[in-house]
């Protein structure tokens, strides 16, 4: 990425200095002069005790650099999103070599800085260390934290806005102090204390702009070809995400043209400030046969430490939800407020066992209930007398929608829901055999209405096209409501395969024999 020209400074940190003996005398209840505390004798301590003196980077600032990227989570040296490892998250992607940088600076091999804790440390102190003397740091500049705001916003290795959130949340863990507890149960703490940091080139770039759609966030945003301008179906639902990194950083993973990805809204976890990077009316590319439909919100983390979901999280996004609910007459409940993992086709986990929905609903106002929409899923089972579950009550749901006597749509396929599947199938000339296998299946999805879709249709109707395609031919079609080039593939797949004239396109021919079964 360009970098900014480095900047020559001098300045005396002697206030800097004796405002850290104050806060000094006032945590450790001794006089500045008295002897120091013996080494720390906790591993993670001691690494970043070893790391700050070898590279002479202040010890609390690589600590809450640490903190800030990982919550000092090494995460047994697997990746965050953007390719970033250990508690430093040092970073291997197209924009970002902090990795590779780390392991020259250091002679420590990837694979060592990428699994072991404490060469990790030393490599994020080597690559601080690393920006600092491109900056023209000398020996009592470095001495002072506040000096070290521009080394950090290049740690970030972000530009502008994204940059300045980054360091500055460095500075506040600085400024408001810090009590972690590491996975292993090490504490490491680092005292309070006045901040000023000298800005310097980072200060001109790093103005936020307020959100244009969500008054109380910050504006910071994606790559343009991290998203499309406008969106092809109606926004219907919101997605809640985890990021698998650090605030700052995923949103300028945003920013990357390398990443293919974005999301609307970020949150930050400590204090719940929220980031918009992507315009609402436009689609980001977050959650796969829902961007269209859909409103992405990340939530700073990782799915495997609940320690990422705080209060303050928690309530600034459940606000942020309500808000979105009541622009777009979004329904509270878990089928239109899901998480990644709920939306159709998806292969990613987040927000993971650790969030709260319970809560987060309670917050919202709305219902817990259970995810999903009842009719869609990835692919359609043979349903039959005994069964029973969610695929059981699609079916009589649509049968009772279609005038069949289902009965209670109550998960359980008895005599009614027998009786009535029977029905149904000698209207269609199915065999009138009471199971639901694929071509009933097919034939229930696709009834109702026949209107002429193409791409660029959205609405129910392609909700409905979608699902029968999905159980004519048993991959899964998203369920989106957005007729775009998956679903123009799909239908020319099903036309080939029934024999009909191959256009993409869903006019009475291909309504009719889906609505056949066929």
């Amino acid at each position: 990425m360009p970098r900014s020209p480095v900047v020559a400074r001098t300045r005396v940190g002697a206030s800097v200095l004796a405002a850290l003996t104050v806060t000094a005398l006032v945590a450790t209840g001794q006089p500045a002069t008295a002897a120091p505390a013996p080494p720390a004798a906790e591993p993670l301590n001691r690494a970043f005790d070893r790391a700050a003196r070898e590279y002479g980077v202040p010890r609390d600032l690589l600590a809450a650099v640490g903190y800030g990227e990982s919550r000092l989570d090494g995460h047994a040296g697997k990746p965050s999103q953007a390719n970033g490892y250990g508690v430093m998250h040092l970073a291997s992607n197209p924009d970002n070599r902090s990795l590779e940088k780390a392991a020259a600076l250091t002679g420590e091999s990837a694979y060592r800085l990428r699994r072991d804790t404490a060469a990790n440390i030393l490599g994020g102190a080597a690559v601080l260390r690393d920006h600092a003397d491109r900056l023209g740091l000398d020996r009592t500049e470095r001495r002072d934290v506040n000096a070290w705001y521009p080394a950090v916003a290049r740690y970030s290795e972000a530009e502008g806005p994204a940059a300045a959130l980054y360091a500055d949340t460095v500075f506040t863990f600085l400024a408001q102090g810090l009590t972690a507890t590491a996975p292993g149960g090490e504490e490491v703490r680092v005292p309070s204390r006045p901040v000023a940091p000298e800005k310097d080139e980072v200060a001109a770039a790093g103005v936020y702009a307020q959100s244009p759609d969500y008054p109380s966030g910050l504006w910071v945003p994606a790559y343009s070809g991290n998203f499309v301008v406008g969106r092809k179906a109606t926004v219907d639902k919101v997605i809640i995400h985890t990021t698998q990194g650090s605030y700052a950083g995923s949103i300028s993973w945003y920013q990357n043209p390398a990443s293919k990805v974005s999301a609307h809204y970020t949150i930050r976890s400590s204090d719940g400030e929220v980031t918009q990077s992507v315009r609402e009316k436009d689609t980001a590319w977050h959650a796969g046969s829902v961007n269209s439909s859909s409103v992405g919100i990340e939530h700073e983390g990782y799915v495997d430490n609940p320690a990422w979901y705080t209060e303050a999280m928690y309530r600034s996004s459940a606000a942020l939800t309500k808000h979105l609910a009541a622009r777009y007459s979004i329904p509270k409940d878990r089928s239109h407020i899901i998480g990644h993992s709920e939306a159709p086709g998806a292969t990613h986990t987040d927000p993971g066992p650790n969030w709260d929905w319970n809560y987060y609903m309670q917050l919202v106002g709305g219902s817990p209930g259970t995810p999903g929409d009842s009719l869609t899923f990835p692919s359609y089972a043979l349903q039959q007398s005994g069964s029973s579950g969610p695929q059981v009550k699609a079916v009589q749901q649509l049968l009772n929608a279609q005038g069949y006597a289902a009965g209670s749509a109550d998960g359980v396929f008895g005599p009614a829901t027998k009786s009535a599947t029977q029905a149904f199938q000698r209207a269609r000339s199915l065999t009138a055999d009471g199971a639901v296998g694929p071509k009933t299946w097919t034939a229930l999805l696709s009834a109702g209405t026949t209107p002429a879709l193409a791409r660029g249709s959205s609405g129910d109707a392609v909700k409905r096209l979608q699902r029968s395609l999905t159980a004519a031919l048993g991959t899964t079609v998203g369920a989106d409501g957005s007729f775009g080039p998956t679903t123009e593939t799909a239908v020319r797949t099903y036309q080939s395969s029934r024999g009909l004239s191959v256009d993409g396109k869903v006019g009475p021919a291909t309504w009719g024999a889906l609505q056949a079964g066929r």
